[in-house]
């Protein structure tokens, strides 16, 4: 007989899931009626959120030098960010950006978990803070929500459903527009609204289907995307340790549970748990945080609210639910600048010193010379050689820039072959062709490296090398 079998120990309070949260034995989705937090945290988060707002729906309209702050266009794969444009030939430096963004969020889960999600995250924000407080404004506390959900259809029902769901179109329809608008920019934006709706068949298509899946998202599938799209949460196992400060229960503070009466007295009281689940009515992901730190847990903290009400009403002290790490709730310890932190910070400052360089010698204007494929060296008279070579160059200026080409590094010209010089306009790219003649004297090896300068009249702009084929050694 096993160990197990012969161990009559009763397990107290003892609870394991093989599922998320929202989700029935029978493999259902288990809808979630949110109780309305209400405490110092949650007033904070109202604050942050307006904070949020305002930035979201304001940044579109801030430009700088004519541009707007952020843009963010995929089809021409076209990025500004802070006013300074980056295209696909930046990539590089738009990839390492990520890179170290990514590397930010790691050390800062480490050191404080789910800090982001729970008070930043648009997800969060838009839920928690707007889609579900009209919720709340129509349809009343989640008790209400339910006892309407179960009820029969009546004219109140239907009334109330109706309203609820208009509203909630119309916001994704207002968050789509501004959505598209840090990918279009606002002027495009406009010109869908104002224009003829058949000169923008496209762009009004896509704020449909933006407010669509905004619809969706905030109307029915809700905290899914927390707990099955976002990865986010899956990572908290390798992010989160012992040190990270996460919202927790305290154990050893709150353990064995046990109902609360006024008659008890002291010798009969346990933990300062009551047992009230106060803080599961609250979780928005429906969770019972008392079973530790789950991948549910987005960090808003309306569990902390919601026992600090208890604890006060049962004149306790708050904090059972906190910000708080693992080490900090058995053994009392504060949070430590661990090693893994350092390591992560180290690297956090190498790929910014790296970035830092990258963005301060970065060119505005840029290009890239290529030879003309499938032609070799062309003889000129009887003393000169030419290649013929096609140049592409991006502008990330606001101005219109003609180009001049010059040889700098070798004796010979440039012809241009249509014989104009290139114009480049703002903010987009420009290209040409154009031969390289140089001496048969000078030509005395296979590839011959070349640099062609970028001018604007007599300024110098850039530099470009590229080389120059000629015939194999002579003796």
């Amino acid at each position: 007989m096993s160990n197990v079998e012969n161990d009559t120990t009763p397990l107290q309070n003892e609870s394991f899931r093989d599922r998320i949260a929202t989700v029935d034995e029978k493999g259902k989705r288990k809808w979630v009626y949110a109780q309305k937090p209400k405490g110092r945290f949650y007033n904070i988060r109202t604050w942050v959120s307006w904070g949020f707002f305002a930035l979201f729906f304001a940044l579109p309209f801030i430009k700088v030098n004519d541009r707007p702050l952020f843009l963010f266009d995929i089809t021409e794969t076209k990025f500004i960010i802070f006013g300074k444009i980056f295209w696909a030939q930046d990539f590089f430096i738009f990839g390492l950006t990520m890179v170290t963004f990514i590397i930010f969020i790691v050390l800062f889960t480490a050191a404080f978990g789910r800090l982001f999600c729970g008070w930043v995250c648009p997800q969060t924000i838009f839920m928690e803070m707007l889609f579900r407080k009209v919720e709340y404004l129509i349809e009343g506390d989640a008790a209400q929500q339910k006892l309407l959900n179960n009820s029969p259809w009546t004219a109140t029902k239907i009334r109330k459903k109706i309203i609820k769901h208009i509203l909630f179109y119309l916001l994704a329809f207002i968050i789509a527009n501004f959505f598209l608008a840090y990918i279009i920019g606002i002027d495009d934006l406009k010109k869908i609204i104002s224009e003829p709706l058949g000169n923008h068949i496209g762009g009004f298509l896509s704020i449909l289907g933006f407010a669509g899946i905004f619809y969706g998202v905030y109307a029915f599938f809700r905290e899914q995307v927390c707990t099955v799209v976002c990865p986010y949460g899956r990572l908290q196992s390798v992010l989160l340790d012992k040190n990270s400060m996460v919202v927790a229960y305290d154990y050893q503070r709150g353990e064995p549970r046990g109902k609360f009466k006024k008659t008890m007295q002291p010798a009969q009281i346990a933990g300062d748990c009551i047992d009230c689940f106060q803080c599961v009515k609250v979780c928005p992901t429906g969770i019972d945080i008392r079973n530790g730190t789950q991948m549910e847990c987005v960090g808003c903290t309306a569990c902390i609210d919601a026992c600090d009400r208890m604890m006060e009403a049962v004149k306790k002290p708050l904090g059972l639910i906190r910000y708080a790490s693992e080490n900090g709730i058995t053994e009392g310890k504060k949070l430590r600048y661990t090693g893994r932190m350092k390591f992560y910070t180290l690297i956090l400052i190498l790929l910014t010193g790296v970035l830092t360089v990258l963005l301060v010698t970065r060119k505005d204007v840029g290009g890239t010379i290529v030879r003309a494929k499938g032609q070799l060296f062309q003889e000129r008279g009887t003393d000169s050689l030419s290649n013929l070579y096609t140049i592409k160059v991006i502008n990330k200026t606001i101005k219109d820039i003609p180009l001049t080409l010059r040889l700098e590094n070798a004796p010979g010209r440039i012809i241009e072959a249509d014989g104009k010089d290139i114009l480049v306009q703002k903010e987009g790219q420009g290209k040409g062709s154009f031969f390289i003649v140089l001496p048969k004297n000078f030509v005395n090896k296979r590839k011959t490296s070349v640099r062609v300068g970028l001018y604007q009249g007599d300024k110098k702009i850039t530099s470009i090398k590229t080389n120059f084929m000629g015939p194999f050694n002579r003796l």
